[in-house]
């Protein structure tokens, strides 16, 4: 399986993911820059955290309209895995690839501390790795991570069974505890908490690891159907 990990001015977790790629999963993974428009020979795509244009104007709206997101979209729509890791959520729900949006945090400071998340979808191609309603600690770093949304678009996420990980007590006053969504679809991924900084026991927890070990094993598992 071959990943992309998308790079704009102001990343500062590419090389976090790509460690995570490359060492804690063993597989192949390349960054490339906002500036690229082909993503053809990728398998799986991953917006990293940081402060993509410095957070300018709100944070992800620059990078939204990056040369390589048109290609991003291009690569959701055609169903494979994309991955928006804290700015990199940002940047999918400003290019609408996510619905919502994101504010400052409740208490109007940065946070940056490990919590405790519950798996509440445990379907999708990035958690069947995880049992259903699994209690995982996961480090977040962030000061605009309170996620929000109007009352129709919860409950569709809701119903549509899109709601991926929730905070056990909310760090940031996203609504509904909120800390990872899906599309209807399924394959993009969008959580505020950063599994990457959480792929071994030396970092204070292995448990973002099977996020990325979900992907593997279903990428594997429809390449197994397909060939």
């Amino acid at each position: 399986m071959k990943f992309a990990v998308i790079v704009f001015p102001g990343s500062n977790c590419d090389m976090d993911l790509f460690h995570a790629i490359e060492t804690g999963l063993g597989e192949e993974v390349d960054y490339v820059f906002h500036t690229e428009t082909n993503l053809e020979n990728y398998d799986a795509i991953l917006l990293p955290g940081g402060f993509s244009y410095g957070d300018y104007l709100r944070s992800g709206a620059i990078a939204s309209f990056s040369n390589v997101m048109e290609s991003v979209k291009q690569f959701a729509e055609s169903g494979k895995p994309v991955l928006g890791i804290c700015n990199g959520f940002q940047v999918l729900l400003e290019a609408g690839l996510l619905p919502g949006a994101m504010k400052r945090n409740e208490a109007l400071k940065f946070i940056c501390r490990p919590v405790e998340l519950t798996v509440e979808n445990n379907k999708s191609i990035f958690t069947t790795n995880y049992g259903l309603h699994e209690k995982i600690n996961v480090p977040i770093a962030h000061a605009e991570g309170n996620y929000e949304c109007d009352e129709e678009t919860l409950k569709d996420l809701e119903q549509n069974n899109q709601i991926v990980f929730r905070y056990v007590n909310n760090p940031n006053g996203s609504v509904s505890d909120i800390a990872g969504i899906v599309n209807e679809r399924g394959n993009v991924l969008g959580m505020m908490p950063h599994p990457e900084r959480a792929v071994d026991e030396l970092l204070g927890s292995a448990d973002g690891l099977k996020l990325f070990q979900s992907m593997l094993a279903n990428w594997r598992e429809h390449h197994a159907i397909t060939s």
